[in-house]
């Protein structure tokens, strides 16, 4: 079923649209930011229901709800708004409103009454898609990574966010890939950038926005539907891919420290290296929620075929720094020709991350790095402790 958000502002419009598709597998958002483009939508995607913000550039969400109801009495449409007055109420009422939500909202509380109204509206019977048709259509509409957050532990914090440091949550959501991007991409909007350079880290990401905020957003993906696998096979893949992240962030710190670098952000780059596999076996898994069959060899052919293709849709929709989708690539591939210090570090990472440590690509690029012997004496320092 389409979901149709209008609202003009881009980071209300993003976390609103990150709700509702955590709401249902079987949901396609789509995102409009003023009357014009929300009729636009309403002819070309018969959406099965709408969520629109009062005051709008060209016009109100009252155009858009009267439109709607002068050709369709029973479209759900639900107004979120900080019009909290009865004259607004009333006038919303009279032409038929679903539900009315007053901003400000908490997250919860809107992720509860979304829930409630489409289980009246989703259809019962849905035609499974093919996986590649799947897979196709996700790519045209905002794309997750699952998480394993947990929903009461993120309240938790909420209860205590005065006393909460950026610092302090930046260290407990480090290894959150899904978290860390949803972050940066916040922090690096024009409305929230104090500076002209990017910001690169979680730590600086959550000092830009402030704490509450950060907290927000973690919340509406831990209320994604698709952040826990249900299929065993799909959930040990994606275990496998975020060990594999997590080694190649640890491994760029390193590398990073040795050679007199900041270390956060490649280790965020690190964390980020799998976040196409990790979308990609997201919609595996609401494929199988929605009755689909996979294999063994179904799994690994989607993630070879797709996964690249889904990382790259990834950094583009979450609006990453051009230095950290440059470092994260960097991990799968690195042209021989291009000796970027920064690129060198992260393929090198990959590669050690990988086991493919005594690779001769390996070495070659320690070399120009200038540390030919950096890991045979941390080898030698390992069988020290070790013994």
């Amino acid at each position: 079923m389409n979901v149709i958000i209008v609202e003009d502002d881009d980071l209300m419009a993003d976390l609103l649209e990150t709700v509702v598709a955590g709401l249902h597998p079987a949901l396609r958002v789509f995102k409009a930011f003023t009357v014009s483009e929300a009729l636009d939508l309403w002819r070309s995607r018969a959406p099965g229901l709408f969520v629109i913000d009062w005051s709008l550039p060209d016009g109100t969400g009252l155009d858009v709800l009267r439109k709607i109801r002068a050709a369709d009495k029973n479209m759900p449409v639900v107004m979120v708004t900080g019009r909290a007055d009865r004259d607004s109420i009333l006038k919303a009422a009279h032409y038929g409103i679903s539900g009315y939500i007053s901003k400000p909202f908490s997250v919860e509380m809107l992720h509860e009454r979304l829930s409630g109204m489409l289980k009246a509206v989703l259809p019962e019977d849905t035609s499974v898609e093919t996986l590649a048709e799947m897979l196709s259509r996700k790519l045209e509409s905002g794309l997750q990574i699952p998480t394993r957050m947990d929903v009461s532990g993120i309240l938790g914090l909420m209860e205590r966010a005065q006393d909460l440091s950026g610092g302090q949550l930046a260290e407990r959501w480090q290894k959150e890939a899904s978290l860390c991007a949803r972050l940066l991409e916040v922090a690096n909007r024009s409305s929230f950038r104090r500076t002209g350079e990017p910001v690169a880290t979680v730590r600086d990401a959550i000092s830009v926005m402030g704490v509450p905020m950060a907290l927000s957003q973690a919340l509406a993906l831990a209320l994604d539907t698709g952040s826990s696998f249900r299929s065993p096979a799909l959930a040990q893949s994606a275990r496998h891919h975020q060990a594999q992240a997590e080694a190649v962030g640890s491994e760029a710190q390193k590398l990073a420290l040795v050679l007199g670098k900041k270390a956060l952000e490649f280790q965020t780059a690190g964390l980020l290296s799998r976040m196409g596999e990790l979308a990609v076996l997201n919609v595996m898994d609401q494929f199988v929620q929605q009755g689909g069959e996979l294999t063994e060899g179904d799994i690994e052919n989607g993630l070879r075929e797709w996964a690249k293709q889904y990382g790259n849709t990834l950094k583009v929709q979450w609006r990453l720094p051009l230095a950290i989708r440059q470092m994260s690539g960097a991990v799968h591939y690195l042209a021989r020709e291009d000796v970027r210090q920064n690129l060198l570090i992260m393929r090198v990472a990959g590669l050690i991350a990988g086991g493919q440590a005594d690779n001769p690509e390996c070495s070659r690029l320690l070399r120009h790095l200038g540390l030919e012997d950096w890991l045979e004496s941390r080898k030698k320092t390992s069988d020290t402790g070790s013994g």
